[in-house]
């Protein structure tokens, strides 16, 4: 649906444009709209690939095992279920701890094991349960303690201090899980 919108868009703009005689404007905004996406993406690699390396030494450090251990008791609390299972509670620690330190490219196969681990107790299968839909949640509203996609976009773009977005990150981050929680606590009692 999604792609319709999408085509819809752009098909409406390019046709308005060539209509009111535009048509050069709109091949400008096109090349020029490539290549500064390409220029910012071989820009995003270079700091992803520090990024990610910095992430593989905390995890080979047991830096994320650490965050893991402090993440347990908290979430034995709040899951009722099926994330208490072993397996279930073992990916979605890996999971969240991988979107704590901002490699969510490393959090996604957890999130997939975690979800089939806990839809293996589900009794309706085509049918999310509410510890799915709180995973679900948190993966989403994952608190970011070091935001390494959004520091790696502002250093592509040159800003001067790319890490100040740290703090705030931590706080509208923990903040969206506070609240993501809360609501769907409130909403598994209701539905």
């Amino acid at each position: 649906m999604m792609n319709i919108i999408w085509f819809l868009i752009l098909a409406s703009g390019i046709i308005v444009g060539i209509l009111t005689g535009n048509g050069e404007g709109i091949t400008k905004a096109m090349v020029m709209s490539t290549e500064s996406t390409v220029e910012l993406i071989i820009k995003l690699i270079g700091m992803m690939c520090l990024w990610c390396g910095v992430m593989k030494i905390a995890e080979e450090s047991g830096l994320t095992e650490k965050i893991a251990k402090i993440l347990r008791p908290i979430l034995n609390m709040i899951f009722k279920k099926e994330g208490k299972d072993s397996k279930a509670m073992g990916a979605i620690v890996m999971n969240l701890t991988a979107n704590m330190m901002g490699i969510s490219n490393a959090a996604t196969p957890f999130g997939i094991k975690a979800i089939e681990e806990m839809n293996k107790l589900n009794p309706k299968k085509d049918t999310a349960t509410d510890d799915m839909a709180l995973f679900l949640v948190l993966n989403a509203a994952c608190i970011q303690f070091v935001p390494t996609t959004v520091i790696s976009i502002r250093a592509a773009s040159g800003s001067k201090n790319p890490g100040m977005i740290i703090i705030p990150a931590i706080i509208a981050t923990g903040t969206a899980a506070i609240v993501g929680v809360l609501v769907s606590k409130i909403l598994s009692r209701f539905f």
